[in-house]
């Protein structure tokens, strides 16, 4: 049952990473969040010539449910990347997961819903896939609980 939740999950971050702006490392990432009433919300990467102003794919994601008011209704994460044809189709056979960053980020979300939010993971062929807590991935994280918010 996880694996194909997860299945579903990584379909529409492919679809999100057709849509990856990364002209320079040519490496299309997707993601999408699975909100709880089973809404999506989807995001790519977003280079910049000035390397340290890019956006992942999941922080694009994660700052557009907040944007909408819905960063605490998020339950689950897909992430799927790869090297990037021309026609927006991804390439490449090593599993994506999310960076240091956007772990920061996750656990972020997942400390203010409460919840321990699922990730799920994929190779751009789909040879690799993955399931995470986002406590498996930033295990002694500091997020907003540090800080007395609720």
């Amino acid at each position: 049952m996880r694996e194909v939740a997860g299945r579903v999950l990584i379909d529409a971050a492919r679809e999100a990473a057709a849509h990856a702006h990364a002209p320079y490392s040519h490496f299309g990432v997707g993601a999408v969040a699975l909100l709880a009433d089973g809404q999506m919300v989807t995001g790519a990467n977003f280079e910049n010539a000035s390397y340290g102003l890019s956006l992942c794919a999941e922080t694009v994601t994660l700052a557009t449910a907040n944007s909408q008011g819905r960063l605490r209704e998020i339950v689950a994460i897909g992430v799927i990347g790869g090297a990037l044809a021309k026609d927006g189709t991804l390439g490449g056979s090593a599993l994506v997961t999310p960076c240091g960053r956007c772990r920061q980020i996750i656990n972020e979300a997942a400390q203010l819903a409460g919840r321990d939010i699922d990730i799920y993971c994929a190779s751009a062929d789909g040879s690799a896939f993955a399931y995470f807590r986002a406590s498996e991935l930033l295990p002694h994280a500091f997020g907003p609980a540090d800080l007395g918010v609720k």
